[in-house]
């Protein structure tokens, strides 16, 4: 994928959904007597990109270590609907604990993989690429993150930490395009800078001012063919704002370098899995 590690609060993420779920003990499956075993059978019962193995299995490792999980899809393979993607062998009580933030997780995650995938697919461009934006659901920013490159989509900024996007708001308070850039240059040398137009004018200013990613925000499609002229490669180019599935091959044909959009991590429609649960005393 690259260098993101999307994986160093896998721990500390399920262990906040565990202790939001289970508290001081699962009342339910404590009915279920020690001894009794289980095999659980996962089905997706729709077409999906699976996507969140490594959260799924964290959720069992943190439950019962002894839990053995066989998984009979890769992560980021597409399924079909009803297919059969893992089984889980173990306790009864710890399996059912474990269920619903397992499948929260699962389901989560593939839907935004499973988005990604449409958007890519709609795209259909070998130029232009999918980014995602900063619109994830809380706690879950890297999680979403890993499930938008699954979906074969582009990581825009992971968050306000690791690049510089000036928008409006900064422009004013900076002063101009012009004088915000300098100021990101200088106080954070290596760092992409990007920054947010709203017509041609800025375009030009983001440009002399050596920006390395000129964002068009709400551009008419016209305008977007006369800014990549503008620009001619000197920085990259990413359509953003009202941006949606059917429009998205016609944008791609403007050359622009990316289109972002929030649509694939917020608006996600979580994948509908199901568990199939059989039991025998050990």
């Amino acid at each position: 994928m690259n260098d993101i590690n999307y994986f160093e609060n896998i721990e500390a993420t399920v262990a906040a959904a565990l202790k939001e779920d289970i508290k001081t003990g699962d009342l339910t499956a404590d009915l279920i007597p020690d001894g009794i075993q289980a095999t659980a059978h996962i089905i997706c019962k729709e077409k999906a990109i699976i996507c969140g193995r490594p959260w799924f299995d964290e959720v069992f490792r943190q439950i019962d270590e002894e839990a053995h999980i066989e998984w009979l899809c890769e992560e980021g393979e597409a399924v079909h609907a009803n297919q059969h993607i893992c089984t889980i062998t173990g306790s009864a009580r710890n399996i059912l604990t474990a269920e619903r933030s397992a499948l929260n997780f699962l389901q989560t995650l593939s839907g935004t993989a499973t988005t990604t995938a449409e958007y890519v697919e709609h795209l259909n461009s070998q130029h232009t690429k999918l980014l995602d934006t900063r619109k994830t659901l809380p706690g879950l920013r890297l999680a979403q993150k890993y499930a938008v490159v699954c979906g074969g989509g582009k990581n825009h900024r992971i968050g306000l930490f690791d690049a510089i996007l000036i928008k409006e708001n900064h422009i004013i308070a900076a002063g101009g395009i012009a004088e915000a850039i300098g100021l990101a240059k200088f106080k954070h040398p290596g760092k992409t800078v990007e920054v947010e137009t709203e017509n041609l004018e800025e375009v030009q200013q983001a440009l002399e001012g050596g920006a390395d990613i000129i964002m068009l925000d709400n551009f008419e499609l016209e305008m977007m063919h006369e800014a990549v002229k503008l620009v001619d490669g000197r920085a990259k180019l990413e359509v953003s704002g009202n941006v949606e599935l059917m429009h998205l091959a016609t944008l791609a044909e403007t050359q622009v370098d990316y289109i972002s959009t929030g649509a694939i991590t917020k608006h996600l429609q979580a994948i509908d899995l199901s568990m199939r649960f059989k039991m025998s005393k050990a």
